[in-house]
Parts: C-alpha cells; structure tokens; sequence
C-alpha cells in the first residue's frame, strides 16, 4: 500500500515547480515576440543566396529610419545592406518577385497584393535593400544622426557611432527595391496572389 502511494506520489506534477521553470522561458518568448513586432530582429535570421525584386505604386509612413548594417547568408557570406525601418506603412499595392534554379528551369516567386482590391497596410515595415528607387516627399529629415539615438521608428536603432537618417511622414512614389530581407507585423494584403511559374514576369 505504502509502496503504491509512493508511486502516485512521483507521478504527480509539480504545478508550483513547473510554473518557476516554465516561466523563465515563456517570458523569453513574449519579449522575442514583442521585439519582433517592433522591428528589431529584422536581420537576425539567415537570409537566403538570392536577393527579390519589391515593387509598390505608393507607400506612405509616418515615419522611416534607416541606417547600414550586414545580413549573412546561411554560409557566412555578408550583404552589405541599408535597414529601412518604416512606421506604419500603407501602400497602394505590393509586388514581391524572386528568381529561384529549379532542376526544371528558373521559376519566378511572385507574390501581388493591393491595386482593386484594396490597400495594403503593415506595421513596422522593416526592408532589407540593396537599392531603392522612388519620387519622395518627406516631412521632416535628420541626415547623419548617431544610429544608436534613432527614434522615429520603434525598436529601429544602429550601432553606436554609425551613420544614420530619419524622417517624419513620408510619401514615395514608384517604389522599386531590391531587398534580401523584408518582415512586419499585421500584413494585411487585401487581393493577395501568388504565382510560381517556369520564366515568369518579375515585378519590374
């Protein structure tokens, strides 16, 4: 008898032991996921061998804060790339295309959002480029600012002594970029299609 309460004994959980254990983790976690929804993890994953083409008629922010940093791939090859952290972007619509070898030919990833159906809305817009192309209007503009003190995009910041620009509202027309990465919180992406196709039409 004794011997059968012993082993209800150990096959009982913990509740108080698991919550001190558990909580350590759960509380990493949410601070990762709330770091990720500002933006700030925007390069800390590996990017892929192969840079795709981002395209939009207008995109409006009310703020854009940008400053250099390096993405590496999953071999440790650096791309030298300029971190566009946008505020809450609208943008009246969204072409997304990458070129991918497949043992059938080269197929095009492209992903269209927005046009009729709707615009397309992001928070935290965070694009990796190597180039931007676009007529733009901003607000306001700080050119050189220390990267470490940007505050126009939440969670956005560069290294300590590193160039640096912001701006206040901004309005860019006839968006053409090629990024290695791009994340964001709440993508809402009214009319969304995708299409993977043998020599397909790239964004531009």
């Amino acid at each position: 008898m004794g011997a059968a309460r012993s082993a209800v004994r150990e096959g009982r959980t913990s509740w108080k032991k698991t919550a001190v254990v558990a909580l350590p983790a759960v509380l990493a976690v949410g601070a990762m996921a709330s770091v990720m929804a500002e933006g700030a993890l925007a390069a800390s994953f590996a990017v892929s061998g192969t840079s795709f083409q981002v395209s939009s008629g207008k995109l409006t922010s009310q703020g854009l804060s940008s400053y250099v940093q390096t993405d590496r791939d999953i071999d440790g090859k650096g791309h030298p790339v300029a971190l566009l952290g946008i505020g809450d972007a609208t943008l009246s619509d969204i072409c997304q295309a990458a070129e991918v070898k497949t043992p059938v030919g080269t197929v095009v990833f492209k992903l269209t959002a927005g046009g009729d159906a709707g615009q397309v809305t992001a928070s935290n817009l965070v694009i990796d480029g190597e180039d931007l192309e676009g007529d733009a209007r901003f607000g306001t503009a700080q050119i050189g600012r220390d990267a470490s003190t940007l505050d126009e995009v939440p969670g956005v910041k560069g290294e300590k002594g590193k160039f640096g620009l912001q701006a206040g509202d901004i309005t860019v027309s006839g968006v053409k970029s090629h990024a290695w990465s791009a994340t964001g919180g709440n993508f809402r992406l009214k009319g969304m299609k995708l299409d993977v196709s043998v020599g397909g039409k790239k964004c531009f």
